[in-house]
This record gives structure tokens, sequence and C-alpha cells, in this order.
């Protein structure tokens, strides 16, 4: 049916263009099945490097910006300079990686294709809020248990 959401992305009674299904003349010749397994594994290696990326957004980050900000008070002594410049660099790496994240979930979706997988979706949602929940029960563990918290929580006597 032509009014359904699903073709038209749920915006207009009509088709938006370059949103057509795509139709081949021929029949796509898929690779043979070592090829199809060479390319699931590279598709594996690729889903690892962006949970590892998605990783790096709970500690290395951070910290790598905090170490800009701590080197720049060292140098002018200003406390408000350094809080701006590691903020700065927080937020340019952070944009930077989720920009990259974003490519590499391209490069994902065309190497599952060439494996031989429908793969019309991206992964990027699922491995972003994975790698959040794992962040937040690391920092949790690391507040509580080791940091901030614990001391204080603790029974003394």
């Amino acid at each position: 049916m032509r009014t359904d959401p699903t073709d038209n992305g749920g915006m207009f009674v009509g088709r938006r263009p370059g949103t057509a299904p795509v139709r081949y003349r021929e029949l796509i010749k898929q690779g043979s099945p070592v090829r199809r397994r060479v390319d699931s594994a590279v598709a594996a290696f690729v889903l690892l490097c962006m949970v590892l990326l998605n990783l790096m957004f709970w500690g290395p980050i951070p910290a790598a910006g905090l170490w800009v900000g701590g080197r720049t008070m060292g140098r002018t002594g200003n406390i408000g300079l350094a809080i701006v410049v590691a903020f700065a660099v927080i937020m340019v790496l952070l944009f930077g990686g989720l920009a990259i994240l974003k490519r590499i979930d391209q490069v994902w979706i065309l190497i599952r294709r060439a494996a031989g997988h429908d793969q019309r979706k991206g992964v990027l949602t699922p491995v972003f809020a994975t790698t959040c929940a794992i962040g937040v029960v690391c920092f949790t563990v690391w507040l509580l248990g080791f940091a901030g918290l614990g001391p204080t929580l603790a029974p003394t006597g």
C-alpha cells in the first residue's frame, strides 16, 4: 500500500525522493562459503573495534581531557582556562569518536552484506547502549569500592 509508513518514513503520503526500494536487474552472485566466513570474521573484528572505541568514552577520553587541563593549569596557573580547555578537549574527542563510530558502523553494514546477510540497519545503537551499561556498572564499582564513597560508608571501629 502506498501510504504504509514503512515505505515513506511515516511523514508523507507520497514517497520521498531517493527512498525507493533497491531493485537489481539480475540476482547478485554470492561469494564462496570461505569468502563469506572471512567476511563474517572481519565483521566481528569491526564490531569488536566499535565496542572498544565505545568503552573509551568511559575512561581514557575523559582522562585525556583532564590530563590536558592539568597540563594547562600547570603552565598557566589559571584554573578557569584549565577547566575550559579540559571541557573543550573532552567534547572534541567525544564528538570525534561518535563521528568515527558512525563511519565504522556503515563499514560494518557493508561487510555484513558482503558476508551474505541481509543487513539493513547498523549495530551502533545496541553497542552504545551495552557499553553504557557496562560503563555505569564499572563506574559504580569503582566509586563505591575503591575511590569516593567506599571509606565513608564503611563501618568504623
